[in-house]
């Protein structure tokens, strides 16, 4: 027989109570505990530090924007809920937000780094990997963005086409303005010299090649006519093993497939 079933009723309800008042008195001092943490002002998030890429905001801005929407202390404070509010900001593309003991948070910022204007609005840019961030203190006038337009959801596509088409055009010393990608899928280019360039439908390679053809051949062709590539007003790459060119007060359709143009360019029609 065990030893507790052989004490008396009294005496086992005696230490069972004592237990009972043992864990309530201590259920007690721990909720006081926590009461005390969360009352205490000690722990009242005092102090807010901000750190890496304030260029767009000042981290006295972000503070002051952001703090009215933490909501708790040190220990109850929500970080996914502080981290989404800096997020919130203008330019800023990622926060870590940390609690450093007793009352502060420290916050580190990266911001978005446009590569590209996105659409033809001027408060929408494309970073380097093509994510598409809203902004409201751009100034398009004031920048050398190329612009480029597309589908909701083809910016990476199009940057990425981008990419490979702007080096073909270096040695013309001229530069793409706007690329745009159409909704049934054709390819449109602008210079900074203010020629319209016709790409057509294709893969990148096919798009590559008809650039890499045209910038090959295009200074030859407009010397021919006594111009230079300035003269160039647009450009369809279009048609198959050349491109018709339009130069000022010439058009011209460029034939062949070789790296040259072969025999006089003939009147586009």
């Amino acid at each position: 027989m065990s030893t507790s079933m052989s004490l008396p009723f009294d005496v086992r309800l005696m230490n069972f109570t004592t237990a009972m008042l043992a864990s309530g008195l201590l259920l007690a001092a721990v909720a006081a505990g926590l009461w005390w943490v969360l009352r205490n002002p000690m722990f009242t998030i005092g102090q807010i530090t901000v750190t890496g890429d304030t260029r767009h905001n000042s981290a006295a801005s972000l503070r002051a924007a952001v703090e009215p929407r933490l909501k708790g202390n040190f220990f109850t404070l929500d970080l996914g809920a502080a981290q989404a509010a800096f997020e919130r900001a203008p330019w800023v593309r990622k926060a870590t937000v940390r609690r450093e003991f007793p009352n502060r948070l420290s916050v580190d910022l990266q911001e978005y780094v446009p590569v590209a204007q996105w659409g033809e609005g001027d408060t929408h840019l494309v970073d380097a990997k093509g994510h598409v961030f809203e902004v409201s203190d751009f100034d398009s006038d004031d920048s050398d963005l190329p612009m480029l337009i597309g589908p909701d959801g083809q910016a990476e596509q199009v940057l990425d086409m981008y990419r490979a088409l702007d080096p073909l055009i270096e040695p013309l010393d001229v530069a793409i303005a706007t690329l745009e990608l159409q909704p049934r899928g054709h390819w449109h280019v602008v210079l900074d010299s203010g020629a319209d360039i016709e790409l057509g439908q294709g893969s990148q390679a096919d798009l590559v090649a008809r650039l890499a053809q045209f910038a090959g051949t295009v200074k030859e062709v407009a010397a021919r006519h006594q111009r230079t590539v300035e003269a160039v007003e647009s450009a369809d790459l279009r048609h198959p093993g050349g491109y018709a060119l339009r130069l000022r007060g010439v058009s011209t359709t460029r034939t062949g497939t070789g790296p040259a143009p072969r025999g006089t360019p003939r009147p586009a029609r």
